[in-house]
């Protein structure tokens, strides 16, 4: 008997009241196909007034991307899950599952968190606004919310932070209350580098960090893995007496 596949996931933290809590979605169904982009990092020096000095001299790491679509349906989530998916499925649908991918594009507060986090912002926006423009102000630094940092789970061999950059969501099927019952989700995300981790805030902070250094030595070690797989073909290949 085949054993059961490992499904993709998105695990984002949202802040509350108290404590933030996981917004873990786990794929109903694994995409068929995943495009996996890579793109060089900036060149070093592009000023016209100095010459460039090195021609492979870049400015950090290349930048990397995935993007894969995502289908939902209210039936299999209402025969298969559990008790309580299945009563949200028959009362909203699928979209408690879109309403989850649509809050991974929602910024949170960036320090403080949750409703200490807004009042801060509110008072020191009030406070400019009484005091006038003060330039010198080092709550004008801090910006009031970012964007999530969200884990990308694909298998234990990829597990790396993102940010959802966009989701388009196809709406196909609904029910008799027009919530959606099947729907797919394009969903397109960017690995967030090493220099913007270094600005990650939160629960996430910590756990970012190592899941992309996870990724990255894994991915160095396969690299070697597969230079002593074609060695012996190489050395066929070198010009050795």
């Amino acid at each position: 008997m085949a054993g059961k596949f490992l499904r993709g996931a998105l695990v984002e933290f949202m802040p509350t009241f108290l404590v933030p809590l996981p917004n873990v979605i786990v794929f109903q169904f694994n995409p068929e196909t995943m495009t996996h982009t890579w793109t060089q990092a900036e060149a070093a020096q592009r000023s016209a007034t100095r010459a460039q000095t090195n021609p492979l001299a870049v400015r950090g790491t290349p930048a990397e991307s995935f993007s894969f679509t995502l289908a939902v349906d209210a039936g299999d989530m209402i025969a298969d899950g559990g008790p309580a998916t299945s009563a949200i499925a028959q009362v909203s649908g699928v979209y408690s599952r879109l309403a989850a991918l649509e809050m991974l594009l929602y910024p949170t507060p960036s320090s403080g968190g949750g409703l200490v986090g807004s009042v801060s912002a509110a008072a020191g926006a009030a406070g400019a606004a009484v005091g006038g423009s003060d330039s010198t102000s080092t709550d004008r630094s801090v910006p009031a919310s970012q964007v999530p940092v969200v884990l990308f789970v694909w298998g234990p061999g990829r597990i790396v932070p993102v940010r959802v950059t966009g989701l388009t969501i196809t709406e196909k099927l609904y029910d008799e209350l027009l919530n959606p019952t099947h729907a797919e989700a394009l969903i397109n995300m960017r690995v967030l580098t090493p220099e913007e981790l270094a600005a990650v805030t939160g629960p996430m902070k910590d756990i970012a960090k190592v899941a992309y250094t996870y990724s990255q030595d894994l991915r160095q070690a396969l690299a070697i893995a597969n230079l002593a797989e074609s060695a012996e073909s190489i050395i066929g290949m070198l010009p050795i007496g």
